[in-house]
């Protein structure tokens, strides 16, 4: 059975990167009918923290990336990872190295003023010495000397290493956790991962945790390295390109399926296609048609998909999600229908729920216009306009689009003035804005006595 797992660091929020390599991996396990494990690795201590954790748990919950296994906890299996170690230690193919932090420090120093490459020089491999007293040791891999390492790279095609290039590699640390190409290498034997999908920053760890399987006469699994993502000006992407927590976009407003179509376009694809579903990602997904090269995060190209995705969106989930967000900007909500309808009106000209909800404050309470705005058309012109298109408003029988229309209409014939003349003023007095979906519309849904008020509210600013 292919097995899979993701394997994040709780040492920050899941970003971007490791959210699309989550993907991969759960997209390739489905694809095929696998299993998708959630492995968290916590074993830097100093950095690792429960708030990381959660944050990884609620990214991979919006995302929709359901795992079969997990999530495992590697502090919780350091006893395993100290059988294992304690194995090669008997088998020859391990030892503890005494060498003090000065004393490596030391070396590297000479070594690079040598112009060598920085490498731990064996010194207790082969060791007869007594070990001094009150030191605590790191557990090393006996790293073969001679002949080279050689794994097809599921991606990257045929990698080939010298093993004299690779140094002994500390497995556990003097204060007995274990290094990540130990615990990694532990844990993906355990789990019976057959596929190792993940980041190619962690290329040249793949010799080294070859050798270590190797040494344990353990199955090698096959390995897929995805190239890093870059920011749209080819940078290594940071927090200035959007490289922030997914989280941070759940809270900007987009629609996780919008942001899962993007993960996967980035550095995958499927002939042009664009736009797909979850389920034709699956179908789709295959490691031999991921690009070689880094692919390039553009924000822009994210905000236009998800503005896809929302125009198509149910109006009744869009309404579950606006809420919030109208909420805490103090709107007091109204009857779903009343929702509904401004949901409707407003969602083709969003790209977010966020600014879905920004456009949609003013029907649910009034907003004071800018001082510039009443500059601009709170003036000795626009007033008579307005009031007399208060009287002719007051008179309407019937509320609705129509009629609201041929009363705007009808006021700026009456005045001899272009529509805008009137209809500007007019919405900026009502929704304190200058950009808004056509006025007769709005004032149709916020009803005859609420805009009644509101234009009575503001003529008191204009101009004489």
């Amino acid at each position: 059975m292919i097995r899979t797992r993701f394997a994040p660091s709780p040492t920050g929020y899941l970003h971007i990167g490791g959210a699309r390599t989550a993907l991969f991996s759960w997209a390739y396990a489905r694809k095929h009918g696998g299993q998708f494990v959630l492995r968290i690795e916590d074993t830097d201590l100093d950095r690792s923290t429960q708030q990381s954790v959660q944050a990884i748990l609620d990214g991979m919950a919006w995302l929709g990336l359901d795992y079969d296994e997990g999530p495992y906890y590697q502090m919780q299996r350091l006893a395993r990872y100290h059988e294992v170690a304690e194995r090669l230690l008997q088998e020859g193919l391990a030892y503890r190295c005494y060498a003090s932090k000065e004393e490596l420090d030391l070396l590297r120093e000479q070594q690079r003023a040598a112009g060598l490459k920085p490498r731990y020089d064996g010194r207790w491999r082969d060791s007869k010495q007594t070990p001094p007293a009150g030191v605590k040791p790191v557990i090393r891999l006996k790293n073969p000397s001679d002949g080279h390492v050689v794994f097809e790279d599921l991606i990257k095609g045929k990698i080939t290493v010298a093993n004299n290039e690779l140094d002994d590699l500390v497995l556990i640390r003097s204060d007995g956790t274990p290094t990540y190409n130990f615990g990694v290498v532990v844990d993906d034997l355990d789990m019976n991962i057959s596929h190792v999908i993940r980041g190619d920053d962690h290329v040249n760890n793949t010799p080294r945790q070859i050798n270590i399987l190797k040494a344990l006469g353990a199955p090698v699994p096959q390995y897929a390295h995805v190239p890093m993502i870059l920011g749209a000006d080819g940078e290594r992407l940071s927090k200035r390109h959007g490289a922030v927590s997914v989280l941070h976009y759940r809270e900007e407003g987009y629609l996780p399926k919008a942001f899962v179509n993007y993960l996967a376009r980035l550095g995958w694809s499927h002939g042009d296609e664009e736009i797909f579903s979850v389920d034709q990602l699956v179908e789709w997904f295959d490691l031999t048609a991921i690009n070689r090269s880094p692919a390039k995060f553009n924000p822009e190209k994210l905000r236009w998909l998800n503005q896809h995705y929302l125009k198509n969106e149910n109006d009744l989930h869009l309404a579950q999600l606006v809420k919030p967000f109208l909420e805490k900007d103090n709107c007091p909500m109204r009857d779903e229908d009343y929702l509904l309808q401004v949901i409707q009106l407003l969602k083709e000209r969003v790209s977010t729920v966020s600014e879905l909800a920004d456009a949609a404050v003013y029907f649910f309470r009034p907003l004071e216009p800018s001082h510039e705005l009443k500059a601009q058309f709170f003036n000795q012109e626009a007033k008579p306009l307005l009031l007399a298109l208060i009287d002719k408003l007051d008179a309407l029988e019937v509320w609705n689009r129509e009629s609201i229309h041929e009363a705007i209409k009808n006021t700026a014939t009456a005045f001899n003035v272009k529509l805008p003349k009137i209809a500007m003023p007019l919405r900026v007095a009502v929704t304190g804005e200058a950009q808004t979906p056509s006025i007769d519309a709005i004032l149709a849904l916020l009803g005859k006595n609420e805009v009644l008020a509101r234009m009575k509210q503001q003529i008191n600013q204009f101009q004489d």
